[in-house]
């Protein structure tokens, strides 16, 4: 939902975590309302770290459920660049969109499902400890004292993911509701942008529902409450409207696959080829090429050979080993019956120039560059 950088804070499964500068705003405002509300119920200074604690818990609850939205997207065959923690939650950022209702359907169910995975130990947990009638009272934050920090910390989790919980279940898009409403339409009319614009709409009620109710709360004394809904409401709003946007620019790319663009005879390096060889007739005759595919006797693609490695390999190490010892591979293919929009803001394609495409079993087919994308959407998106 919020665009621009964000700052690194680690990497877990191979995904990116990262924080937005707003987050730590939130943060802060979060740990002083709960520090505020645990005072009444712990030592000063018990109540300050229990808010930190369950600030803190908060935001991991919010990191979990998007993880369960990135293991299912990899799940599907959908690569996750990174996970972004903001002003309000979190932002799984995949690489292409979902191809069937069943797999939007199980992505956007996902987070939900951790959230509730999350509710049903805390609860369970919490209940054991403290009773049922504790629990209720303590995570409702009703009643005065009794409890210890943990206790409070562990029962105020469930209301705070209770409340995650139900409030990314509203039908409304960008929300993970509004996403499983988007696979059901789809699923029913056939027709993904059907989908996307009902959903969608039902995003931009509700983001006005909430401006509305903002502004109900500013004429009353809650100015802190009711400018937290116009904020949110806002935001909600904005990723709304550019979800229709994205359906129409979607609409008119549809059809284009990497196939009907790429090239279909790239230049690439026998696998068993020796690195000397590699880097005389391959890198010293084509000086401007930083790398090439290299492919076994069968046709599978085994990687990109990079001239910093194959000229260490032949100059330094003898260069007898063969190149498939010096290639390496990440995220440096992509599958030939892709749509065109999986390669719309590919951070690979970016970084790389090029992407090999390869087919089901693995075999390269072709490589599908930036100047093929480019010539692409110009032909489909200007005017005749």
């Amino acid at each position: 939902m919020l665009g621009g950088s964000s700052i690194r804070l680690a990497t877990i499964f191979g995904i990116r975590i990262g924080v937005n500068v707003s987050w730590f705003v939130v943060l802060f405002l979060f740990i002083w309302w709960l520090n505020d509300a645990f005072r009444d119920r712990l030592t000063d200074t018990a109540a300050f770290w229990t808010a930190v604690a369950a600030a803190f818990g908060f935001f991991g609850s919010i990191l979990l459920h998007e993880l369960g939205h990135a293991l299912a997207a990899r799940r599907e065959g959908i690569e996750v660049s990174g996970i972004d923690l903001f002003f309000f939650g979190g932002v799984m950022k995949m690489s292409s969109d979902t191809r069937t209702p069943g797999q939007e359907f199980r992505i956007a169910a996902a987070g939900p499902l951790v959230t509730l995975l999350i509710v049903v130990v805390a609860a369970v947990g919490s209940t054991a400890l403290l009773g049922w009638d504790e629990f209720v009272d303590s995570a409702t934050l009703d009643g005065v004292g009794g409890v210890s920090a943990f206790d409070l910390w562990l029962s105020f989790l469930v209301s705070m993911n209770v409340l995650l919980l139900l409030f990314n279940l509203i039908p409304a898009f960008p929300l993970d509701g509004g996403r499983i409403a988007r696979a059901a339409v789809w699923k029913f009319s056939g027709d993904r942008g059907r989908g996307t614009r009902i959903s969608a709409y039902l995003g931009q009620a509700f983001a006005a529902l909430l401006i509305v109710y903002g502004l109900v709360r500013l004429t009353g004394s809650d100015t802190t409450g009711g400018l937290w809904a116009i904020v949110l409401g806002y935001l909600l709003g904005s990723s709304a409207r550019a979800a229709v946007a994205q359906s129409a620019f979607t609409e008119k790319l549809a059809g284009v696959t990497v196939a009907d663009i790429m090239d279909t005879e790239p230049v690439w390096i026998p696998a068993d080829e020796p690195a000397g060889r590699v880097w005389e007739e391959y890198f010293l005759r084509y000086q401007g090429w930083p790398y090439f595919a290299v492919v076994e006797a069968d046709g599978h693609y085994a990687g990109l050979a990079h001239r910093a490695a194959v000229e260490h390999a032949a100059v330094t190490e003898g260069g007898h080993m063969p190149i498939r010892d010096v290639a390496t591979t990440s995220d440096d293919r992509i599958r030939y019956d892709e749509p065109l929009e999986a390669l719309l803001g590919s951070e690979p394609l970016r970084r790389l120039g090029a992407l090999m495409a390869v087919d089901a079993e693995g075999h390269l087919r072709g490589v599908v560059t930036v100047e093929q994308v480019t010539r692409a959407l110009r032909s489909r998106l200007e005017p005749a």
